[in-house]
């Protein structure tokens, strides 16, 4: 296996791949067509240098990876939004000239008070939708001129994100585990106690989502995902059938990271200990930068090397992916190749890595 330097994950009905500065979208579309946005992305961390600290790094590598994914799924959304008036309108054209040939059909059969009652019927129902969609239109537009700053918009969503993050996975558990006082004075068993709560909280959340009916085709696009990294890094061509049979485990996944954030809390509040439980609470916030930013390192690491040891580490988070990932059928394959070609040149990697001879004029 070789790093090849991509990443991304699932969004509706698509995946989003970043090589470096640069990102794409693919979306399936409605009409079954592949749409394919390219875009640069600048980190939050403007100076070049900060990439090169360890820890450091990880902490802004964890804000942008939220602030592009929620870019990505928002955008992949657009897609599949409510019908806007002007397409509504269209429609209706159309479905005007389909009524009018059937009800003079009807008439030809001499049927004209069938092909009258008909068309009225059509008309109450056009009309009806009409209503439907200019209401929603306006309340539409009422919204986007409350935000009309998208940026602050997604700045709070990312926020909130983490806000819910940190009280669900790591203060809930420092709450719930404060009850034993009333058991136990012994703060070692009371920290072994708040970090088995961390996991199985944890652990319960990504299994609740992984039997949600509307969350399992986003998961057969991470699947898609991993498995074209997982093709081009193991020297094969990024076609349909050499992904499908490629893993949809990969090591440098968000759900292996998130389940090393778990484990780095653990280790972390088991042996930072404070008397004060204010203090405790704030050491806790103070921390997880920190945390996010040892994972990283771990994830990092994981990706570049494929030795015996890595692999050992890397196998819990492998096994949680079962949970997160689902088998692709082609057609989420062919959305995963679109987003990866769109940023990343595979031919000449495989020239470069594996001594394969493609015409780098194709990729042109």
């Amino acid at each position: 296996m070789k790093y090849s330097n991509i990443g991304g994950q699932a969004v509706m009905e698509g995946v989003m791949m970043r090589n470096g500065g640069k990102y794409a979208v693919a979306v399936r579309t409605v009409d079954g067509k592949i749409a394919v946005k390219t875009d640069e992305y600048r980190s939050i961390a403007r100076n070049d240098k900060i990439q090169k600290i360890p820890i450091i790094r990880g902490m802004f590598n964890f804000v942008d990876s939220l602030v592009l994914g929620m870019t990505s799924l928002m955008y992949s959304a657009e897609f599949f939004a409510e019908e806007t008036p002007a397409e509504l309108e269209e429609r209706h054209k159309g479905e005007k000239k389909k009524a009018q040939k059937k009800a003079a059909k009807m008439r030809a059969s001499g049927k004209d008070s069938d092909a009258e009652m008909f068309l009225a019927k059509e008309e109450e129902r056009m009309a009806k939708e009409r209503e439907e969609v200019l209401s929603r239109a306006a309340s539409e537009a009422g919204k986007k001129e409350e935000n009309k700053e998208n940026r602050l918009l997604l700045g709070a969503t990312v926020a909130f994100s983490i806000c819910l993050s940190v009280a669900l996975f790591m203060m809930l558990p420092y709450f719930l585990s404060r009850g034993l006082r009333m058991l136990t004075s012994s703060e070692t068993l009371i920290s072994i106690a708040e970090a088995c709560l961390r996991m199985a909280i944890f652990l319960g959340y990504m299994l609740l989502i992984s039997r949600m009916k509307d969350i399992q085709r986003t998961f057969m696009y991470h699947g898609a995902e991993h498995k074209c990294i997982n093709c081009i890094e193991h020297g094969l061509e990024l076609n349909v059938e050499n992904v499908r049979k490629s893993s949809r485990q990969h090591k440098r996944c968000g759900t292996s990271f998130l389940l090393i954030v778990m484990v780095v809390s653990v280790i972390f509040f088991l042996f930072i200990r404070v008397s004060s439980p204010v203090l405790r609470i704030v050491i806790r916030l103070l921390l997880i930068p920190v945390i996010a930013g040892v994972s990283f390192e771990f994830i990092r690491l994981a990706g570049r090397y494929d030795n015996a040891y890595v692999n050992l580490l890397s196998k819990p988070g492998l096994a949680l992916q079962r949970l997160t990932t689902k088998e692709p059928d082609d057609s989420q394959i062919e959305v995963g190749i679109a987003s990866v070609e769109a940023v990343f040149d595979w031919r000449k990697y495989l020239n470069e890595n594996f001594g394969a001879q493609y015409d780098l004029s194709e990729s042109a």
